[in-house]
């Protein structure tokens, strides 16, 4: 029996939560952000990798610490709260719930134009409203197709491998060729963009109240998914530029199928199309149950209308969360585009994980898995990434998060 009581159904083990954070993680970024960060790094988007990854590990070793002592849904948003205060809570929450609902829109629409362009934003809905009506069911239901998932996309990412590395254009004189062409600000900002595809373990995080014994499961979880992740990008990033270089990558909206197809095995690019597809929908799968978890503890703490805070009698899962989650998507799909939901979503995100690492910074020494410094490594490294991001970007990030900060303010007084 868990000692810890919890609100929602306890059913999810550390493999689950594991095939989760890799469903999170391993889905549509793959398949396209080695082209913008080609793009900004040329050949040096393999040091942007790594400092994303870098970073990454930082933020996941911070959120475990975290998890391990809070284990509720809610994510950063708990950690906040409960390590600075309500009004850094609050502000990390908003910061997760508006970028990853675009980040949603984002992952529905690279769904659509990838299925089927001439009918992207139909296509794009009816993913929305089918991943809603899943989440809505019950997280034993998302588990268990979330890992089928997985397995489809890692088979399509294999078949990639196969056919840059060995379609009978690779050289690995790409890879290594001209590694600083970026510079130390186009570096960083591969970095940023390469980032947005290992966010996903955020997910696990959120899953305080729905795993088996969370303080010894999410610390398990969250690093083993992101180590597996790590390797499969690695393998697949120097596939891609053996196969073609940076130059191609950089001028392409689906660089792996561009890698592919240069070579022999090009009859292998439609099963890569279907990956790109399943992926997508892993992603959009797991975000919109992400986003209405933290949507739900907002809700109960009073942050959000407490009508969220239902709990379905049979499923055990935030039901309106979760369809409040899937109307605001299905709206954003109608209303924006691909590359401006990519780029608000990636700012947040790291403003989100700046939060996390502060507050696992605060927490006594007694409960820190971790040297101090790597939150402080993290901290740093988030607020970094964020500012190399296009000015643009920046500055509609700054202001949505300005605009959430100033309602906490004027609700409190």
């Amino acid at each position: 029996m868990d000692p810890t009581p919890s609100r929602l159904g306890r059913h999810l083990g550390v493999g689950d939560a594991v095939v989760i954070g890799l469903g999170s993680m391993i889905g549509a970024g793959v398949f396209a952000a080695f082209g913008p960060a080609a793009e900004a790094a040329g050949a040096g988007l393999l040091i942007g990798l790594a400092i994303a990854a870098a970073v990454a590990y930082c933020n996941a070793t911070s959120s475990a610490e975290l998890a391990a002592v809070h284990p509720a849904s809610g994510g950063t948003y708990v950690y906040g709260r409960e390590q600075l205060g309500p009004f850094w809570g609050y502000l990390a929450g908003w910061g997760f719930v508006v970028g990853k609902t675009a980040s949603c829109a984002a992952m529905a629409l690279t769904i659509g134009a990838t299925a089927a362009p001439r009918a992207a934003r139909p296509v794009a809905l009816a993913a929305v409203a089918a991943l809603t009506a899943v989440n809505y069911v019950g997280v034993r239901k998302t588990a268990a197709l979330t890992r089928a998932i997985v397995a489809v996309v890692l088979a399509a990412l294999a078949l990639v491998v196969a056919g840059a590395a060995f379609g009978g254009t690779a050289d690995a004189s790409r890879v290594t060729h001209d590694l600083g062409a970026g510079g130390v600000v186009g570096t960083l900002q591969s970095a940023a963009l390469l980032f947005f595809a290992f966010a996903g373990y955020a997910r696990i995080a959120t899953l305080g109240e729905e795993v088996h014994d969370p303080a010894r499961t999410i610390p398990k979880a969250i690093p083993r998914a992101l180590g597996i992740t790590l390797v499969v990008y690695t393998v697949v990033a120097l596939s891609a530029l053996a196969a073609v270089g940076p130059d191609a990558l950089s001028g392409s909206d689906a660089p792996l199928v561009t890698a592919v197809r240069a070579g022999d095995l090009a009859g292998l690019v439609p099963a890569v199309r279907i990956g790109g597809v399943v992926a997508a929908l892993g992603v959009l799968l797991s975000l919109i149950a992400g986003v209405s978890r933290t949507a739900f503890a907002m809700a109960a703490d009073g942050e959000l209308p407490r009508w969220l805070a239902a709990v379905h009698p049979a499923h055990q899962v935030p039901h309106r969360a979760v369809l409040a989650t899937g109307g605001v998507v299905a709206l954003l799909v109608t209303l924006t585009d691909l590359r401006g939901a990519i780029g608000f979503s990636s700012f947040s995100v790291l403003g989100y994980y700046a939060i996390a690492n502060a507050s696992a910074w605060t927490l006594p020494r007694e409960r820190q898995r971790w040297p101090r410094s790597i939150a402080a490594a993290g901290l740093i490294g988030c607020v970094t990434l964020a500012f190399t991001l296009p000015l643009a970007t920046v500055v509609t990030g700054v202001a949505v998060l300005t605009a959430g900060a100033l309602v906490r303010v004027v609700e409190t007084r």
